[in-house]
């Protein structure tokens, strides 16, 4: 069963991201990885798995590209469910923020950073490894992850994201994404999490 590119979960005009970025970076990229997903999904079903081998083989390439192709599904499915809100910090996810970080702004602090210096992405994940709330650095959408952490709060950082509307201006970009980050959505992530 193919998997299908899920629409937009808000329909606001966004602070400082343009409705143009939000569509190319949606319909193309986003498109773009669900449809690559599928067609690495559909060709493993028929590939030869007798020729694998650790340097070279059809088997072992679209294994590779099936995690970086997914990882972009679902990291981006993440990124815009927490959009569209009025980036206004509230619920039981700031109180394990301040409990995990010691207070909302060092949490923030922190999150600004790793953005800054990312090159892929930024996740906020519940740790289950270690009971906790972390920002993880992602390089590459298969780059970085934890196994065993649920993502809260994604923040996409490669340069599709923000350039169109930022240029080199990052720092603009991040404050922006804080501006229209749906805690509700945040909230509720967080809950199924807990449960």
């Amino acid at each position: 069963m193919a998997y299908e590119a899920k629409p937009l979960p808000f329909n606001k005009q966004l602070i400082g991201i343009s409705e143009k970025a939000i569509q190319i970076h949606h319909d193309k990229l986003y498109t773009g990885y669900v449809n690559k997903r599928n067609e690495i999904e559909e060709k493993l079903e028929t590939v030869d798995r007798s020729s694998a081998n650790a340097t070279y083989s059809d088997y072992g390439e679209l294994k590779r590209e099936e995690s970086f192709a997914a990882n972009g599904v679902v990291l981006h499915e993440y990124y815009f469910s927490v959009l569209g809100g009025e980036g206004q910090p509230s619920g039981d996810l700031i109180a394990a923020i301040e409990a995990n970080f010691g207070s909302y702004d060092k949490w923030l602090e922190d999150f600004k950073a790793a953005g800054t210096v990312a090159r892929g992405w930024v996740v906020l994940a519940y740790d289950f490894n270690t009971g906790k709330l972390h920002n993880y650095l992602c390089d590459a959408h298969n780059h970085g992850g934890i196994w065993g952490a649920m993502p809260i709060i994604v923040l996409d950082m490669y340069e599709h994201a923000y350039f169109i509307d930022y240029g080199s201006d990052r720092k603009t970009y991040i404050e922006d994404y804080m501006k229209n980050l749906n805690w509700e959505k945040a909230n509720e992530l967080f809950a199924t999490i807990k449960k």
